[in-house]
């Protein structure tokens, strides 16, 4: 009886034994197979850290090299909020072993503060970034209850930057004070700053990066996708402190730097360009001024400044009218420069030929019910003169000869009321209405540029259609793209033409008009000694956009030309919205026109150009008393 008792009794315990086991098998089947990725996935989390290998932003050059952009190498600060730990002062209390989750977070509260107090110094947090950076902290360090299990009371990211764009000195500090106070979980990447060397020169062409290192303006903005390049990453193991296990590196992929944008602006001629348009605006001081030059034949861009303008080196919180590019963004009435239109339109149509006499009606033409003036009385003239003294009336007639449906059609056949294409965000279209839309006097006052709005960039354009033999070419500012692993170049862009626009005659027929307006016309100081300079001045009284009408005492004047005029290497437009000048000194032959000469003397200078005219005794032809003004 005892024997069988004990017997029952052995059996039981090995059944007890048995289940004890297999439960303990079990569970190690469920870790080891069903729960395997799960455990594996919360290893790799522990002791590996996946960390961005930022690309190299590409370098923004000048058609010959030259860097416009580029950038510093600076380090970005970042803390794992899962490895956060301080050697704790000697007089602390005690920890206890097993915290709370309310403890826990009062703990994580202590460390954070330590942490800033140590590291807030360096970084330059003032309260409220040091606040935003606490509760980040906060948010990254997880709590656990009891049983190890998280309660989510910290859900953000386990990992925080802290401070980008740190210098190098600054990182090495931070790197001392980590090492003095045993501070854990912080750690270094890669970053930099973008840097302009040249400051404010070709700010709206070159552009500037928001916070994110992402393009918003100028060439920085539409070449973002070659310039960004593509990041990288590499997962690391890591000790019980932190430090990465170098013999147990994991997956990595490289990154890809940005390519280099070349773009068609020389800095050098840039430079010239701005330097005579600030000494312009000290002197007059205008709303706005404008200067662009371009290769006629190809459309490069050679330069383009607009004022005000700004420093992307130092830029303010809201850039207001500084950022503006006004080359391609304002609209300005052109006033006479825009009568190239009619008289090429009706020279090209074979409506009539230079020689073609016209009666100009003395300086007073009733048409529409208004009487249109000329600012000298002006009798017959031929086209060719009419040009050259540029009449309000003769170019009225020339347009009401060709009609209002094919002169609005060389309107915009010549590029006004479209963006031009190039590669600058920004552009707008201008203003073209169309035929139906006039009014009975409309086509008597748009050939002089009145009630047409254009660009500085499209009215340079157009003048390009004379200078190149008539052919409208899209303006460019990039010149190539830079491949960042060959240095070769990948892409370049090349000459595109949009349209046939005049005959090769017509524009010679133009030509030959336009360098008689800087010889003997309204633009006599646009002249260039040695050269011969093709031109046209414009004087444009401004609108008033907030009640219609022109504003009394204000003017836009311009003067767009090209230079040597038989062979052009160059296009320039010189504008300025609003000069502060007496009435009678604020015309284009005036103001723009000795702008245009100094910057073009210079530059032909600069490209080595050889003078093909007898040079003056002294200086630049003056104007002469009683001259013509438009």
């Amino acid at each position: 009886m005892d024997a069988a008792r004990t017997d029952r009794r052995i059996a039981v315990l090995i059944c007890g034994f048995a289940t004890l086991y297999s439960v303990f098998a079990l569970r190690l089947i469920q870790i080891q197979v069903w729960d395997q990725a799960k455990y594996a996935n919360q290893a790799r989390e522990t002791r590996t850290l996946r960390v961005s290998l930022p690309a190299q932003r590409g370098n923004i050059r000048d058609v010959n090299g030259e860097i416009l952009a580029t950038n510093l190498p600076l380090q970005r600060v970042i803390v794992d909020g899962t490895r956060l730990s301080m050697v704790r002062p000697k007089d602390a209390p005690a920890l206890p072993k097993n915290p709370s989750v309310a403890e826990q977070a009062q703990q994580a509260e202590v460390t954070v503060e330590r942490v800033l107090d140590a590291i807030g110094g360096t970084l330059g947090l003032d309260p409220e970034k040091r606040a935003l950076a606490a509760s980040a902290l906060l948010k990254s360090i997880p709590v656990k209850s009891v049983r190890g299990e998280s309660e989510g009371t910290h859900p953000g990211s386990p990992y925080v930057v802290l401070q980008r764009r740190v210098s190098e000195a600054d990182s090495l500090k931070l790197r001392e004070i980590a090492e003095a106070t045993k501070l854990r979980g912080l750690y270094f990447e890669p970053d930099t700053r973008r840097i302009y060397p040249n400051g404010s020169l070709l700010s709206h062409v070159v552009g500037f990066l928001n916070q994110d290192a992402q393009g918003i303006q100028g060439v920085e903005r539409t070449m973002e996708r070659y310039l960004s390049g593509q990041a990288g990453y590499r997962v690391i193991e890591r000790d019980r402190a932190g430090n990465e296990l170098g013999q147990y590196r994991g997956v990595e992929q490289q990154p890809r730097d940005g390519d280099d944008v070349v773009l068609t602006v020389d800095s050098a001629i840039q430079a010239i360009v701005e330097e005579e348009l600030d000494a312009a605006v000290r002197k007059l001081q205008p709303d706005m001024a404008a200067v662009v030059m371009m290769r006629p034949r190809t459309g490069e861009i050679m330069a383009m400044a607009s004022r005000p303008d700004f420093d992307p080196n130092a830029l303010k919180a809201d850039m207001g009218p500084e950022a503006r590019n006004r080359a391609i963004a304002d609209i300005i009435e052109p006033g006479s420069t825009f009568k190239i239109v009619a008289v090429g339109a009706a020279l090209n149509e074979g409506k009539v030929k230079p020689e073609t006499m016209i009666f100009c009606e003395n300086g007073r033409w009733e048409f529409g019910g208004s009487l249109l003036h000329d600012s000298h009385p002006l009798g017959t003239l031929n086209v060719h003169d009419v040009v050259v003294h540029s009449s309000n009336i003769g170019s009225a007639k020339l347009a009401v000869q060709l009609g209002p449906r094919p002169f609005h059609r060389y309107i915009r056949a010549f590029g006004f009321g479209e963006r031009t294409g190039i590669e600058l965000p920004g552009e707008i279209n201008g203003l073209v209405h169309p035929p139906e839309r006039w009014s009975a006097i409309s086509i008597s006052r748009i050939p002089m540029g009145h009630e047409v709005g254009v660009t500085p960039l499209q009215m340079t354009t157009a003048m390009s259609v004379v200078a190149n033999g008539g052919e409208l070419v899209v303006p460019r500012v990039v010149h190539s793209i830079r491949d960042s692993k060959t240095g070769q170049p990948a892409t370049t862009t090349e000459r595109v033409v949009v349209r046939r626009v005049l005959s090769e005659q017509t524009a010679g027929q133009l030509r030959s008009a336009l360098e008689e307006v800087v010889t003997r016309g309204t633009a006599k100081m646009a002249a260039v000694p040695g050269f011969r300079v093709a031109g046209k001045t414009g004087t444009a009284q401004k609108v008033d956009p907030k009640h219609g009408g022109y504003l009394k005492g204000q003017y836009v004047v311009s003067f767009v030309g090209y230079l040597p005029a038989e062979n052009p290497e160059f296009v320039c437009l010189v504008t300025f919205d609003n000069a502060h000048l007496k009435a009678n000194e604020n015309f284009g032959g005036l103001v723009s026109a000795p702008v245009f000469s100094r910057i073009a003397a210079r530059t032909a200078k600069h490209l080595g150009l050889q003078p093909t005219e007898p040079l003056p005794g002294v200086g630049a032809p003056k104007l002469a008393a009683g001259a013509k003004r438009d």
